[in-house]
């Protein structure tokens, strides 16, 4: 990108009553992110456009945004990735209301949250109440903790961003939640009823947009989904599960 470009941002403004599109034309120069830009057209001719920021490193997950219509962090999309010789849409993520301009309501993300059973670890296996664990073990959920809750994830779902199931679906930021949880070998506490009855995660078809959007490149379908899944249809549709069940012996009281 040559030096000192001038570049045109289609940004939408408005709240959730009503909203439009209005052009702002900047100067781009090297090594800028979509963010910087926003911040540009606030202080030279916008000082009222809300946008939410804070750590500009991508750890926060606050300036989430859908930019020339894909869902990413502002901060980490850089100009010099994108064609500025059409005018640069950024909107707000569809998925949740929005406050006004690029500032979404994102509360009903921690609602869901709450409702999933916690962590519940089993009896210290020492006397000094320390546990023993395989360091493959505790890898596997290891992955899932990278989450920095940008919810870009849930803006992508097909689930949520077009058939507005969030009073069903928990989206596929909770579902890695919960696979954290049930993956880790310390916690005993079972969530599958909880999955497959209030998370629905048989509405989830794992067509992966929500891996393709992930800044943390956190395997969400394959290492998360899919395996919560199958252990949904081993607990609940195997036949040979089923007649176990019928034939266990039954404890004695």
């Amino acid at each position: 990108m040559p030096e000192g470009t001038k570049v045109t941002f289609r940004v939408s403004r408005g709240d959730a009553q009503s909203s439009e599109f209005k052009d702002y034309t900047t100067e781009v120069t090297a090594g800028m992110v979509v963010l910087d830009a926003i911040h540009q057209i606030q202080a030279e001719s916008a000082p009222d456009l809300a946008c939410r920021w804070n750590c500009k490193a991508g750890k926060c997950g606050s300036c989430s945004a859908e930019i020339n219509g894909m869902p990413k962090l502002m901060c980490m999309t850089r100009m010099d990735t994108i064609d500025t010789t059409q005018p640069v849409t950024v909107e707000p993520m569809r998925t949740f209301p929005r406050i006004r301009d690029l500032v979404t309501n994102v509360s009903w993300n921690y609602e869901v949250k709450k409702k999933i059973k916690p962590f519940k670890p089993r009896k210290p296996d020492a006397e000094d109440g320390s546990w023993r664990m395989h360091q493959e073990d505790v890898e596997r959920s290891q992955e899932f903790r990278k989450c920095i809750e940008c919810f870009l994830c849930q803006d992508v779902c097909h689930v949520l961003r077009d058939h507005h199931k969030h009073a069903e679906f928990a989206g596929p930021r909770f579902l890695i939640h919960t696979a954290q949880l049930e993956m880790h070998p310390l916690d005993t506490e079972d969530r599958l009823e909880q999955l497959k009855d209030e998370q629905n995660i048989g509405y989830c078809n794992i067509t992966k947009c929500c891996t393709k959007v992930c800044p943390e490149h956190i395997t969400i379908t394959d290492n998360a989904i899919i395996p919560l899944k199958e252990r949904i249809v081993d607990e609940f549709y195997d036949p040979l599960t089923k007649l176990f069940r019928i034939f266990k012996p039954k404890k004695k009281g």
